[in-house]
């Protein structure tokens, strides 16, 4: 990710801990709910969640997890999630400011990864990459799941329908589940060899 984007980043959690009302909007909330559901599994060894925001969905998510890698590129966003993770989930989330797709956490394998509202701030080369990167650290029973926003706004540097072509083109990845509405859509795939 670009220096200017992730000085856009740290600007925007500096003046809100929640610049896109994540904690609060019911699309935000109605999402979180459908990508809880969609997974395949009610149990997961190690998660990574990239792009983690101000930790809403990393509160969600770990409950379901033995251990969950929340990253995110801005220090403040960070920040506004361990503020505000409930102290009975702090022991499971692991926050770390990583600069994606190079920054990845190599010499770990992880049986879930969520990449929620993220690769789409990428130019598709870098998001093809992050994807690569993520199919490559799946366990072989791994999932990996993409949700993103379809509609069109300015800090776009690719479209939904290109990143999740681009994962389907992956090798190694089985698609699972597509779930499409009018904002956003949410697919899982599985690792080749895992189970479904």
């Amino acid at each position: 990710m670009t220096d200017t984007r992730l000085r856009h980043f740290e600007a925007l959690y500096s003046a809100s801990d929640d610049p896109w009302n994540v904690r609060g909007a019911w699309y935000e909330q109605r999402k979180r709910a459908i990508l809880l559901a969609s997974l395949a599994k009610p149990h997961y060894r190690n998660a990574f969640e990239p792009g983690c925001g101000n930790g809403a969905s990393s509160a969600a998510l770990a409950p379901r997890c033995e251990r969950l890698l929340a990253s995110d590129g801005a220090a403040a966003a960070l920040d506004a999630a361990r503020r505000d993770v409930p102290p009975a989930l702090a022991g499971a989330i692991r926050f770390e400011q990583r600069r994606l797709p190079d920054d990845w956490p190599d010499g770990e394998t992880f049986d879930l990864i969520v990449i929620s509202e993220l690769a789409y701030y990428f130019p598709l080369p870098e998001a093809t990459a992050l994807l690569a990167r993520a199919a490559a650290g799946l366990a072989p029973d791994g999932e990996l799941v993409m949700c993103h926003y379809l509609h069109d706004f300015d800090d776009r540097a690719c479209s939904t329908e290109a990143l999740h072509r681009a994962a389907g083109d992956i090798p190694g990845l089985r698609r699972r589940m597509v779930h499409h509405d009018q904002d956003f859509v949410l697919e899982t795939w599985s690792a080749h060899g895992g189970h479904p």
